[in-house]
């Protein structure tokens, strides 16, 4: 068998299961505590320290922060490519594949257009532009009162846009981080080697398993530094926006973490309805794999304890898991999305811009297919982001608003997408999964 040949993903949890008994979620949040006490005692408006040194500390602040992210950039590519290889041509059952393949495109735009109409209703219900110094719209962007001027693709070119995901040349594509065209390549690659016959294809799962256990050795060093990068970000935002404006943007995450929460409401309701399953035996059963999410901010990074959770504790078939997990790391970006969606109509409000219902629909839409093709890495959310913003006619620099706040948001949200993956892999389950009917009656059974 396969399996017995490498190491599966399952098996490389040892790397994540120290950061769990060492509270990296608790030495997280102490970090983002420090590093807005440190930017205050820093920032130039205190005269505690003189402007000159708050700007050389202000770079020096980021640097843990820019490590971080980069470490994690590097690995991540390799890491989902050799993830979803293996999860694929491990199985051999192809008409299952397929089968659970059609069905799980569906479910992930599905609930994307549920996290996406949640962001629109709640920021359009709350206005946290509002709250926020309003800007005048730049001289140089050309956009008329409630329309959108802009680069989204209009109906007429929506079969280009999807031929386009297809990579002419998909070492393009891994230099310039199309993560979109990178998953549909890497799943037609895993399809083709599940024909390949045995003694051809064990060589190539075997080195994709040695890929993804230097990937998550290079994943737990950038963990170890990761409450240095979070209070270094913490003091750099305090020092660079001021509190006038943190209390500005503060109106904003707050909205945004509403929409999460009502997002998880819309998870749990699934799997009450959908498998019959408690969703408090549910958040019981997955709280660490959240509160990991939370402390890494990647859904890439996670992915070891996340399939095993799924199996162990979930008792979700091995099919499913290793299937769902790596693609569900890339593609099912719910939370990403709401974020995305809040963030367009926030910087609208900020800058006195309005938007039809047309311009609205093309939005949400344009944000459904840009957050499947969203990078599982910190700061993955914002890069995606900024191409969404030149097509609405808003302008760039918006988006510096943001930025600071990107991290901090970016771990509440990686925590909702992982319980994204972790549901669908229940619901998938119960339709498609080996004996998930008896594992899911033994579940619901009375203790």
């Amino acid at each position: 068998m396969i399996s017995a040949k490498f190491k599966e993903l399952t098996e490389l949890t040892g790397y994540l299961q120290k950061l769990l008994e060492s509270k990296l979620w608790l030495k997280i949040l102490v970090g983002m505590f420090l590093g807005v006490i440190a930017g205050i005692m820093i920032a130039p408006k205190t005269g505690w320290v003189p402007i000159s040194w708050s700007a050389n500390l202000s770079g020096w602040l980021g640097f843990p922060g820019a490590l971080f992210i980069k470490l994690v950039q590097m690995v991540m590519i390799p890491l989902i490519f050799s993830s979803i290889i293996t999860g694929i041509a491990s199985n051999t059952d192809t008409e299952k594949l397929k089968k659970v393949g059609l069905n799980l495109v569906l479910y992930f735009i599905g609930t994307t257009i549920v996290a996406v109409s949640i962001g629109l209703s709640l920021t359009n219900l709350i206005k946290p532009g509002n709250y926020f110094e309003q800007r005048e719209m730049p001289t140089t962007t050309n956009v008329e009162t409630g329309e959108v001027k802009s680069g989204l693709p209009s109906i007429g070119e929506i079969p280009d846009v999807i031929t386009n995901l297809l990579p002419t040349n998909p070492m393009a594509s891994i230099v310039t981080g199309e993560m979109l065209s990178i998953v549909l390549f890497t799943i037609i690659i895993g399809i083709a080697i599940t024909f390949m016959d045995q003694k051809n294809k064990t060589p190539i799962i075997s080195l994709l398993s040695s890929v993804q256990e230097i990937c998550m050795t290079i994943v737990r060093w950038a963990m170890e530094i990761a409450p240095y990068a979070v209070f270094g970000l913490m003091a750099q935002l305090v020092l660079t926006v001021g509190l006038s404006s943190i209390i500005g943007l503060g109106m904003f995450m707050l909205t945004v973490l509403a929409g999460l929460v009502a997002l998880l409401i819309f998870y749990l309701i699934v799997l009450l309805v959908v498998v019959r399953k408690s969703p408090f035996t549910f958040i019981k059963q997955v709280k660490d794999v959240q509160l990991l999410a939370f402390s890494t901010a990647s859904s890439a990074a996670v992915m070891p304890l996340s399939m095993k959770v799924a199996i162990e504790k979930l008792k979700v078939s091995k099919f499913i898991s290793k299937f769902i997990i790596p693609i569900g790391a890339t593609v099912n970006m719910d939370g990403t999305a709401l974020f995305q969606c809040a963030s367009i109509l926030f910087i609208s409000q900020v800058y006195g811009m309005q938007f039809d219902v047309a311009a609205l629909t093309l939005i949400m839409f344009t944000i459904v297919a840009a957050s499947i093709g969203t990078p599982a890495i910190p700061g993955g959310g914002i890069i995606i982001m900024a191409s969404v913003l030149e097509g609405t006619g808003l302008p760039a620099e918006g988006i510096m608003m943001l930025i600071g706040i990107d991290r901090i948001m970016g771990m509440f949200r990686t925590a909702v997408n992982v319980t994204g993956d972790l549901t669908a892999c229940l619901v998938f389950d119960k339709w498609f999964g080996q004996n998930s009917n008896e594992e899911t009656e033994l579940e619901a059974a009375p203790n």
